[in-house]
């Protein structure tokens, strides 16, 4: 089951596949990072950034 980098907590598959970066890791889930932050984080890698 994969796990957030930041602190280690259980995220599930689904979560996994649309926020890890290409390498697979999580940086953030949901128990460690507001989702405004996630969505930002999502927006970035989407612009290359």
């Amino acid at each position: 089951m994969p796990t957030c980098d930041h602190c280690g907590a259980h995220v599930s598959e689904r979560f996994a596949r649309v926020f890890a970066d290409e390498n697979g890791e999580i940086r953030a889930c949901v128990s460690c990072s507001a989702n405004a932050g996630i969505a930002e984080a999502a927006r970035q890698r989407g612009r290359g950034t």
